[in-house]
């Protein structure tokens, strides 16, 4: 299947709408989707006449080839959003579970590396009771952790096919009011991947959830500190899993290589290490087709392997089936087996994955994946390791290279290598992506992001982080030189990303699937009780490297929450100091200045209102722009924002002072890749289109009030809100009944084909628009400066006086945020005290 040539053309109907009472410039919306089309998404004028008016309403609800009005974005890759892998076949989703073994399952594949030499290094083997406790500790967590857990709830509480910490999040915000960020709209809601759907009838009690969220302030701080947390601790797994991987599988090399120590190894590992952070910039598209087969085949020598090993050595150890072998384990070592129970974490590393890479699968490919490959060979893999145990219990230092027959150690050890690769790509590639989520949902300074492919949406690069992340990484191996040390510090951070996902989940259960209230409460009861059990173990190793994630954690933490609170505080300043409506009346269509040739284009965050910042502009510049367009880029949560449903136009102000709004909303996952000689003439014909749609609901009013003037009054109560939808939406009837629906109310065409026809105001605003256009468009940027007042708090200041304001001078500047070319910039400056 070569989805790297198709493009996605939607196909859903539109339907023309009677959207306001008042003047035409109060509530004109259009969706932007039909700009760019071959075909006008309206008739030609002069043949309006010739088709009666039924016949006319059904050409408007019949939607062109389109391109995105605005977006430039390279292509959009069809099955890029979840809905679309529901449908497949068998024989797909088998081929679709292969791909996840390399992307998914590389860093739980790996943990056959390291964990029992972690667990025996806590506690030694005196008898088989110690190796069939440790065996039947990593079943039953394997068992309980991602196979209960996360394939066969968490799965199922995905955003529109979407996984990981935020996807939860912009859920949650969905269905109630939570984000802090202030600029939701009722047109957002319209967005059919933003449509709510409650399948249970236990409403009252999510309802309840729902207004204490909203209301309650310190509820919305929480559960954003928990995503944050989560996210914080997510970004920690990418600088220790390439250390910790890349040194269990160069760890081999110890005792089969003489007189490769310690030293050696470090060095080794940090060569692979800066191999492998130097080669993120080109991508993983170009090597990306070999992850599956070399994680497949690394899968097959566990399993292999660990078949052999039971053979050889002891089979009987699949008595550690029988959970009562970890009784006796805990009685026998008892506070040594509290140590080592953190050592068993180690072999869930990586489960997260399977929830935050859900967007590029099905839930179907990855349950099947974990359920006939991963797990099995996991639980073979072990098991062999445990029987070469009970006959070699002095070898759990380097367990899993000497329970390798002799002759398959090299091919073993580069398929090892190579898998201990993959798995470190994988986490770098979901720490950018995370990273990204982040910046689209206002948690996140702006950096800059590369995407590495024209063809694949999900493929970015983020300079900053990635040498970052290198630059811990080599820290990390410099400093703890063993793969136990780095052991300490892993488990921490994979135990709280897992507890965030339980409470997460458990808040979509009660306020999004209504679950029956005991049925909810278990999963917390179950799954958190395991978690907590594995945090307070893991929480023991503090001193001996624990406190790594938790510093990584917290500065991440402490980074994302100063970006939102301050851009909150902004936000909140500039909707408190926005132009009102009274005082542009005032100015007049001159706007109190001298009106020149040409269109601006102002960018700024409002997605309602005149920004202050316009005032600014008014006074500073000599003369202002014959048409003025306020710009919006607004994320909403949602993984992706399809192409037809991603613009709002309206118009500002009355018709003589040729003000527009564009809104452009974006989901989180949704890539930007803007051209700005292509902007700008999308941006004109979607104007020009705007105007003559604005023109041609005018004569469907005038026509429609003369022959049904009570059906005109009810259309218009029902659309009376400021910003509530655009005025060319999809149709949630097939196309047979929207015809029949519209063809009951056949109504003469003439009039309005004459309307059409003479209409002169319409004339004189495209003729107006030419007349901009040739002379140019020009950028208007905004950089606003935010300051606690003199009687804020100590702390206020320091956090916005210093810390967001060092945030904001070091992150993306908004020309290059903004992708707006580097000429025609005109930029002017304002200080927002809060």
């Amino acid at each position: 299947m070569d989805e790297e040539d198709r493009i996605e053309e939607a196909s859903s109907n539109t339907s023309l709408r009677r959207v306001g009472t008042g003047s035409s410039s109060d509530r004109r919306w259009v969706d932007g989707s039909e700009v760019g089309s071959e075909t006008l998404p309206f008739p030609e004028f002069k043949d309006v006449a010739d088709y009666s008016f039924g016949n006319l309403r059904r050409r408007l609800m019949k939607k062109p080839k389109r391109a995105d009005s605005l977006d430039v974005e390279a292509m959009e890759i069809a099955g890029v959003h979840g809905h679309d892998l529901k449908d497949i076949s068998l024989l797909g989703t088998i081929g679709i579970a292969f791909q996840t073994l390399g992307v998914v399952y590389g860093d739980m594949g790996t943990s056959p590396l390291y964990v029992f030499s972690d667990v025996f290094s806590k506690v030694p083997i005196r008898s088989e009771v110690d190796v069939l406790g440790a065996l039947s500790l990593v079943i039953y967590t394997i068992a309980v952790i991602p196979l209960a857990k996360y394939v066969f709830v968490v799965l199922k509480a995905n955003d529109n096919g979407e996984g990981g910490t935020f996807a939860l999040y912009s859920l949650i915000c969905r269905y109630a009011k939570v984000n802090k960020l202030p600029n939701q709209q009722p047109a957002d809601e319209q967005i059919s991947s933003f449509r709510l759907k409650l399948p249970t009838p236990e409403l009252e009690r999510a309802l309840g959830i729902k207004e204490a969220l909203e209301t309650k302030g310190y509820l919305k701080t929480l559960l954003l500190l928990l995503v944050l947390m989560g996210t914080s601790m997510i970004i920690g797994d990418g600088i220790l899993t390439p250390a910790m991987s890349v040194m269990s599988a160069m760890s081999g090399l110890q005792g089969e290589v003489e007189g490769f120590g310690t030293n050696a190894l470090v060095l080794s590992s940090i060569v692979i290490l800066v191999a492998l952070f130097s080669i993120q910039r080109f991508g993983t598209g170009k090597v990306g087709f070999l992850f599956a087969p070399v994680l497949a085949l690394w899968f097959f020598s566990l399993g292999s392997i660990g078949i052999y090993n039971l053979l050889k050595y002891d089979i009987t150890v699949i008595r550690a089936l029988n959970p009562y072998y970890i009784v006796l384990f805990f009685n026998k070592n008892s506070k040594q087996a509290w140590s080592a129970l953190g050592g068993c974490v180690l072999c869930i590393t990586g489960a997260e994955a399977m929830f935050a890479d859900l967007g590029h699968f099905s839930v179907r490919s990855i349950q099947m994946a974990f359920t006939c490959v991963v797990f099995p060979c996991l639980l073979l893999a072990y098991m062999g390791q445990a029987a070469y145990l009970t006959q070699h219990p002095d070898a759990s230092a380097r367990i899993f290279y000497d329970s390798v027959p002799e002759s398959l150690f090299w091919p073993v050890f580069v398929i090892a290598t190579l898998a201990a690769m993959i798995a470190s790509q994988a986490m770098i590639s979901a720490t950018f992506s995370c990273v990204k989520q982040a910046m689209a949902l206002g948690c996140f300074p702006r950096l800059k992001i590369i995407h590495t492919s024209r063809k694949r949406m999900g493929q970015i690069y983020i300079p900053v982080i990635n040498w970052f992340l290198m630059i811990m990484c080599i820290l990390v191996v410099s400093i703890f030189r063993s793969t136990t040390h780095i052991a300490n510090a892993y488990g921490i951070a994979e135990v709280g990303v897992m507890m965030v996902s339980t409470v997460l989940v458990t808040l979509v259960m009660l306020l999004i699937w209504q679950t029956n209230l005991f049925l909810a409460l278990c999963f917390p009861l179950v799954f958190g009780s395991v978690e907590t059990i594995y945090l307070l173990a893991v929480l023991t190793k503090i001193l001996e490297g624990g406190w790594v994630p938790l510093v990584f954690a917290t500065f991440f933490l402490t980074i994302m929450y100063i970006w939102n609170y301050g851009s909150v505080l902004k936000y909140q300043s500039e909707v408190r100091e926005r132009i009102s409506m009274d005082f542009m009346r005032e100015l007049g269509s001159t706007l109190g200045t001298i009106r020149i040739p040409g269109i601006g284009l102002l960018y700024n965050e409002l997605v309602q209102g005149i920004p202050s910042i316009f005032g600014q502009f008014l006074l500073t510049l000599p003369a202002i722009h014959s048409t003025i367009v306020f710009v919006c880029i607004k994320y909403v949560p949602v993984p992706v924002v399809p192409q037809e449903e991603r613009f709002l136009f309206r118009r500002v102000c009355p018709k003589d002072y040729h003000m527009f709004r564009c809104i452009a909303r974006y989901g989180y996952k949704d890539v930007r890749k803007e051209d700005s000689r292509v902007f700008e003439q999308l941006l004109i014909e979607s104007l020009e289109k705007f105007l003559r749609c604005e023109a041609l609901e005018d004569a469907l009013e005038s026509t429609l009030t003369d022959f049904d003037p009570d059906r005109v009054s009810v259309a218009s109560d029902s659309y009376t809100d400021d910003l509530m939808a655009p005025l060319i939406r999809r149709g949630k009837r097939s196309e047979p009944e929207a015809e029949q629906e519209l063809e009951t109310d056949v109504l003469p065409s003439s009039s309005v084909g004459a309307s059409m026809e003479e209409d002169p105001a319409l004339e004189y605003e495209l003729a107006a628009l030419r007349e901009a256009t040739d002379s140019g468009l020009t950028y208007l940027l905004a950089h606003g400066d935010v300051r606690a007042k003199k009687n804020s708090i100590f702390l206020k200041k320091l956090v916005i006086n210093y810390l967001y304001a060092f945030l904001r001078r070091n992150c993306r500047a908004g020309a290059a945020n903004l992708t707006v070319p580097h000429m025609n910039i005109l930029q002017a400056g304002m200080t927002y005290m809060v």
